[in-house]
């Protein structure tokens, strides 16, 4: 088992969102984190730079692209990079084109655009999509309202990328409770959410069918009530 790094000065729990992103080569990527849904709440606002990298021993890249780390998917080999629109309206002072352009060279991966969820307050892809390999990921099965899911399907066939559905029941307010593609995944391991209730067996069941890995029952419904899962609280190094 990797050793576990315990670090300092964030914020909050969501690690994914404001620590660095590592690229297909192994270099770390630090994007500005001032999501527009902590606007009225700075005290939550974790700036890795000033309060997590003087504590640290690593390498870091900065980039001024306001991104959380949340709204990025990667695909197994991180040649591509799923992103939702979101990314669009945080950076509104950037062309579409020469936004995406300047991600793919800073992720060093192609960039998928897919509609964003407007009733999640974050906006981001991991909550949406998440990969099985190079030209597939599951998605949330869900009734969504005005086509959404839909819609998600037709932006990754574009791409040449096929969505198959995945167990998923909605929770309301800014609860994740349901998500159960939020999961952590390792070489060797999926540590799925569950949430103590019936669909749990479905989420499991399927995760077996679709992965070649082992699959780990995490019961996080508390810290899914207060808006995010496995994936959101996790981030990784090699350093």
């Amino acid at each position: 088992m990797k050793n576990i790094l315990f670090f300092d000065g964030a914020k909050d729990i969501w690690a994914k969102d404001y620590m660095p992103v590592k690229t297909g080569s192994s270099k770390y990527i630090s994007f500005r984190y001032e999501p527009c849904y902590l606007k009225d709440d700075p005290q939550l606002k974790t700036d890795f730079k000033n309060d997590v990298a003087p504590k640290l021993s690593l390498p870091v890249i900065y980039s001024n692209i306001n991104l959380d780390g949340g709204n990025i998917v990667f695909s197994p080999s991180q040649e591509k990079a799923i992103i939702s629109d979101r990314v669009f309206s945080e950076n509104p002072e950037s062309e579409k084109s020469v936004l995406i352009s300047e991600l793919e060279n800073r992720l060093e991966a192609e960039i998928i655009i897919i509609p964003s969820l407007k009733s999640d307050m974050t906006g981001h892809a991991d909550g949406v999509v998440r990969f099985v390999d190079e030209k597939t990921v599951i998605g949330n099965a869900t009734p969504y309202k005005n086509g959404y899911e839909q819609r998600v399907k037709a932006a990754l066939r574009k791409s040449g990328i096929l969505a198959i559905d995945f167990p998923y029941f909605e929770s309301y307010g800014i609860s994740a409770v349901g998500s159960y593609l939020n999961f952590l995944e390792t070489q060797k391991h999926i540590f799925l959410p569950v949430f103590g209730v019936s669909e749990d067996e479905s989420a499991i069941k399927a995760a077996k069918c679709i992965f070649a890995k082992e699959i780990i029952a995490v019961n996080i419904n508390d810290i899914a009530q207060d808006g995010g899962v496995l994936n959101c609280i996790s981030w990784e190094t090699t350093v």
